[in-house]
């Protein structure tokens, strides 16, 4: 969630690299170039079984090198938060809202996405800057290619702001994780001020959605 100007929309792409628990990949130049050769491989390629990450962390589990290396690629994994099936689970439990202005605003975000607040879930000063900050859980197994999108109208205007971040891969543990967004600002000015309606999602790389975020917010002149 975020606006820069009310009459142009901005669209923001960008990757993080991630600390402890999570993976990074970055493709070389030929990986993004394959040949005739590669494509016929990809065609005939024949995917094994999905193994569940208890499976896999327990296989081989008395052979010191491979436990390493498994602890190097998939990070300490709390084997307490790890089920028997192959499908992560994710929480997305609060949004968080910084601002030097003023003290933190800690929101809980209901299960379905949808706060029950008649009015809007919160209120942003014209003007000021403000970081958001998302607590998520993650259970099971590994989840991949973790990212944020959000698109955000004006009451009776077409979307005025867009934004994709990708968040990271994050291994299974009991502490939730705390991803911090870009610090960004809201415009100012009399044509800015009113409500303000969100649509958020939270996906990964298998386009499996974790939860879409419907809500609205207004800037006004002084913060509530």
């Amino acid at each position: 969630m975020g606006l820069k100007d009310e009459d142009k929309k901005i669209e923001k792409s960008s990757e993080e690299p991630m600390g402890h628990g999570t993976l990074s990949r970055n493709n070389s130049h030929s990986s993004l170039s394959p040949t005739e050769d590669d494509e016929d491989e990809d065609k005939n390629l024949e995917l094994g079984p999905m193994i569940a990450l208890r499976e896999q962390l327990e296989k081989d589990k008395d052979d010191e090198s491979l436990r390493r290396w498994k602890e190097q690629l998939l990070g300490i994994v709390d084997l307490e938060e790890v089920g028997e099936t192959t499908d992560p689970v994710v929480k997305i439990m609060n949004l968080t809202i910084r601002s030097p202005d003023r003290d933190d605003m800690v929101l809980t975000i209901p299960e379905n996405g949808k706060p029950t607040s008649k009015g809007p879930w919160f209120t942003l000063k014209e003007g000021s800057k403000y970081t958001l900050v998302f607590t998520f859980r993650v259970n099971n197994n590994i989840v991949s290619g973790l990212r944020y999108s959000n698109t955000v109208w004006k009451t009776g205007i077409k979307a005025v702001y867009s934004r994709k971040q990708i968040l990271g891969t994050f291994s299974p543990q009991a502490e939730p994780y705390n991803h911090v967004m870009f610090e960004e600002s809201t415009p100012s000015g009399m044509l800015v001020r009113g409500s303000y309606s969100v649509k958020s999602k939270f996906v990964d790389d298998d386009n499996k959605c974790y939860l879409e975020n419907n809500y609205t917010f207004d800037i006004r002149k002084n913060w509530l």
